[in-house]
């Protein structure tokens, strides 16, 4: 789990996804939520720009302020690096757009180093769904379907109320927003070429 800075309001949702062998990286200004989320944290890392080193008794790598990576994309690199292969990432979607859009990125990264990943926020589980067949239960109100990677064709979706056969979405036309599953049924989607990011709205 990779705790990053951005607001967190429902985190009684979070307490319960949470396990309690969960390996909990905290990203710089991502410890002000450790309280709340009462999780220790397994490692620290940060340059400490946004929030002060709190010099706890647990491993903390510290970066330079003049890097590539962000503290949060430096921690979903450990983490592949350290054989981890499911991430959850939380507190990364927030009011600075560009940290967003960056932090919806290493979902990619950990998807091409063939491991799972999702992203989840106070309303929404986002996770790259490509040729595999995703599943979404009606206990999301809605899903979109948005095209990050400039490629996706051969794309098919069942059991919702805009359903789609072999279908393409480009980057430049957004059209998959705001799809609903078909109460009592279980969505299903597919891309055969290309990937594209999948919002499940609570």
């Amino acid at each position: 789990m990779i705790v990053g800075g951005a607001d967190i309001n429902n985190y009684e949702y979070l307490k319960n996804i949470i396990m309690e062998d969960d390996y909990v990286i905290y990203c710089d200004s991502g410890l002000k939520h450790m309280d709340k989320l009462g999780l220790k944290p397994s490692l620290i890392v940060g340059d400490f720009d946004s929030h002060v080193n709190p010099h706890m008794d647990v491993e903390t790598i510290v970066l330079p302020t003049v890097k590539d990576d962000t503290d949060t994309f430096f921690a979903a690199k450990e983490g592949v690096k350290r054989g981890f292969g499911d991430f959850v990432l939380i507190g990364v979607i927030g009011e600075r757009l560009d940290h967003s859009l960056a932090n919806v990125s290493i979902l990619l990264y950990l998807r091409a180093n063939g491991r799972r990943a999702q992203i989840i926020d106070d309303y929404s589980v986002m996770k790259i769904v490509g040729s595999e067949t995703e599943y979404i239960s009606d206990d999301y109100s809605f899903f979109s379907l948005l095209n990050i990677t400039g490629k996706a064709s051969g794309i098919t979706i069942k059991n919702a109320k805009y359903e789609l056969e072999n279908g393409s979405i480009s980057a430049d036309y957004q059209y998959g927003v705001s799809n609903e599953i078909t109460p009592g049924k279980v969505a299903e989607v597919s891309v055969s070429d290309g990937e594209l990011l999948l919002v499940m709205v609570r």
